[in-house]
């Protein structure tokens, strides 16, 4: 691993830790005029150098501070932690395509890239609606990009920022409690804590929401009360009562991504029956139709994508997450079908360059989130994201990339 990254240059995924250790992921500067990043399966065979993948499992924070945004933290769930935090995404970027809903924080994972001075801090974003049907359509909808700007209901956002900002210090965070960043962020939505507060309570003055069925949740669910104490406390020069906090009935559960390569796991050691029933875990039971599909694939010995899936998943089945950036790096789709042609992934929508494979979100995080087995809860197979290669610096500070979603076929029937 030391000759490996002697070679290249970096690019680091970072958590916290106590010892306050960095991990490094071999990354290689993108080369000019190379494809986005492959989506052919069929090329597995090809004698080239296997990329390393870095994965990322969850852990629960030891406390709630070491996931602030001043610490560039890789985490799921919970609120996100604003790279830039006055700047943030507002307008239709922060609702479903489709529903018309203000999306939910899924993960963000911190991932600057040593030699772009321009993202020495860099640090990408997924959203998405919890809603199952809005996932449907996105799926379907995902094919037309070429043909413009589809509604989508999974959303990925990529802020950089050079070591020297307005934002935070030029030195490393030391851990020792004292990190502060320079400047406080936008005022949020008191009811999801997550997108910028535009919409004031007309009454108190102090509440701020992104949307107005988020203001009629917090109205009803305790700031009607809230509202009157504020009024009164403001007509009597005493000091104000907090608005409140947002519920954690309305997020994901909040967890620290740590990393670990997939080198360091034996391709040997792996139960490949324990890795098909930990993606699966979540749903308990597997269904006739599920159960169906995968007697399916277990009997047709020519799906190499289903068995290379179970294989490589086998080695840490409780990832969540898989990276990797390098030139060479490729997809682990699960499905022979549903993959997109380097056709099908767009250029970047700011400087117009290749997009490239980055990272991709396994079935296994909905388990961690606790989401059930109803006919109408979230499911996917994988959720592929692309980003620019050259990971432009324009003059937005939340740039939207681009997201595949691929479903089970038993999902794809729910219409």
């Amino acid at each position: 691993m030391e000759t490996s990254t002697k070679k290249l240059s970096s690019l680091r995924i970072t958590s916290l830790d106590d010892d306050d250790e960095e991990t490094e992921i071999p990354h290689q500067p993108p080369q000019a005029g190379l494809s986005p990043a492959g989506a052919d399966y069929e090329d597995d065979d090809d004698e080239e150098e296997e990329a390393e993948v870095t994965l990322g499992v969850l852990s629960k924070p030891k406390h709630p501070g070491f996931l602030l945004r001043h610490l560039f933290p890789s985490k799921a769930g919970g609120i996100p932690a604003w790279l830039d935090p006055v700047n943030l995404p507002s307008g239709k970027s922060s609702y479903c395509g489709f529903c018309g809903e203000p999306l939910q924080f899924v993960l963000q994972i911190y991932a600057p890239i040593e030699d772009n001075v321009a993202a020495f801090h860099r640090t990408l974003f997924m959203f998405m609606c919890p809603s199952m049907a809005c996932l449907l359509r996105d799926q379907h909808e995902q094919w037309k990009h070429k043909y413009g700007n589809p509604c989508r209901s999974v959303k990925i956002f990529r802020c950089q920022l050079p070591r020297n900002n307005a934002f935070y210090s030029a030195q490393p965070p030391k851990h020792d409690g004292s990190d502060k960043p320079l400047c406080p962020g936008a005022p949020v939505c008191h009811w999801c804590g997550t997108w910028k507060g535009d919409k004031i309570c007309s009454s108190c003055k102090k509440a701020r929401y992104c949307s107005e069925k988020h203001q009629a949740l917090h109205w009803r669910t305790g700031h009607k009360n809230d509202c009157l104490q504020i009024i009164s406390s403001a007509a009597s020069n005493s000091v104000l009562p907090a608005v409140g906090i947002v519920p954690a009935s309305i997020s994901w559960p909040e967890f620290e991504i740590k990393i670990d390569y997939e080198g360091t796991f034996d391709s040997d050691s792996g139960d490949e029956n324990n890795s098909k029933s930990l993606v699966m875990q979540r749903h308990g039971k597997p269904d006739a139709m599920m159960q169906s599909w995968m007697d399916h694939f277990e009997a047709d010995a020519d799906n190499k994508c289903w068995a290379s899936f179970q294989e490589r998943v086998s080695r840490a089945p409780n990832q969540v997450l898989r990276y990797c950036r390098e030139p060479n790096a490729k997809p682990l789709w699960a499905l022979s079908f549903g993959c997109p042609s380097d056709a099908d992934i767009p250029s970047c929508s700011y400087c117009r360059g290749p997009l490239c494979y980055e990272f991709q979100v396994m079935p296994q995080l909905l388990y961690f989130f606790g989401v059930g087995n109803q006919p109408d809860s979230l499911d996917w197979a994988t959720i592929v994201v692309y980003t620019c290669q050259g990971s432009c610096d324009q003059t937005v500070s939340y740039k939207e990339e681009f997201a595949w979603v691929q479903l089970y076929p038993t999902t794809t029937t729910r219409q």
